[in-house]
């Protein structure tokens, strides 16, 4: 199924509450924060029931949701108590490899769908297109095209690729979960690689998704697709995931450290 759907396209963080993609809500109190010694601790108080502790990629980013009832005080109590955990997951996201900013010149590594492609840029008085083929990413641009242009146009080419590849996925879905989607979006996002609106039944995926492995994208549909079924990271939720896709967790591993772009994004939700 996947090689069907993705053929046709193609002519990290970790988080204390079990990591993975997320369920976003735009009930957002107020934005807050502290200090922990040297870490900076953000803080956002939503209308959930549980507090949420995640380190983002790439900077090693500390956040805590929170209940509109909880108060700094013992979330700083709280965070203390994971200072140990906190560090040793900044850690890790230091020790990670990153890839230099893009230019968007001839030679540039980028990525489709988990392949390797060299850039090869082209200046013609033509409307701007993108074309794979023979290991190579071939961008067709107006002459004098900045460099911040060329990567606008990239980007559209990728969101382009992720809605012709959501919606059999989606399709396929659908009837083995028995939930249906109202509809979705696809958009650059710096620290999700997708969100679900459970009351909207809308999904939100990132662009950078189609860099990543076909099997990856499956992975965060699946995990938004569940939170219609449960709303948040509880063992409801993961019995969900065991059930439609035994291997999530090595897909999540593999989506949230593997490297396709300077900023990548942490887990698909948060």
């Amino acid at each position: 199924f996947l090689d069907q759907v993705f053929g046709l396209v193609s002519s990290g963080g970790y988080s204390a509450a079990g990591g993975g993609v997320t369920l976003q809500t735009r009930a957002i109190r107020m934005a807050t924060g502290f200090q922990l010694g040297d870490i900076a601790v953000d803080v956002v108080f939503k209308k959930v029931k549980h507090v949420r502790l995640s380190v983002h990629l790439p900077d090693g980013r500390v956040r805590i949701s929170a209940p509109r009832s909880r108060n700094l005080a013992s979330l700083r109590i709280f965070a203390i108590s994971k200072l140990d955990w906190i560090r040793q997951q900044r850690i890790k996201i230091a020790e990670q490899p990153r890839e230099a900013p893009r230019e968007y010149r001839n030679h540039e590594s980028h990525y489709v769908w988990g392949q390797r492609y060299l850039l090869s840029v082209t200046e013609e008085h033509t409307v701007p297109v993108i074309e794979l083929g023979h290991g190579q990413m071939h961008l067709r641009v107006r002459p004098d095209t900045d460099s911040t242009r060329r990567e606008a146009i990239v980007e559209a080419w990728y969101r382009e690729q992720l809605k012709k590849a959501i919606p059999p996925l989606i399709a396929k879905w659908e009837p083995v979960m028995g939930v249906k989607v109202a509809a979705f979006s696809v958009r650059q996002m710096k620290t999700l690689w997708g969100s679900c609106s459970r009351g909207r039944r809308t999904l939100r995926f990132n662009t950078g998704l189609a860099r990543k492995p076909p099997h990856c994208l499956e992975y965060v549909v699946i995990h938004e697709m569940v939170h219609l079924l449960e709303r948040t990271h509880n063992r409801r939720f993961i019995a969900f995931m065991d059930r439609f896709m035994p291997g999530w967790r090595l897909h999540r591993e593999e989506l949230n450290k593997r490297p396709v772009s300077w900023e990548a994004p942490s887990s698909p939700g948060e």
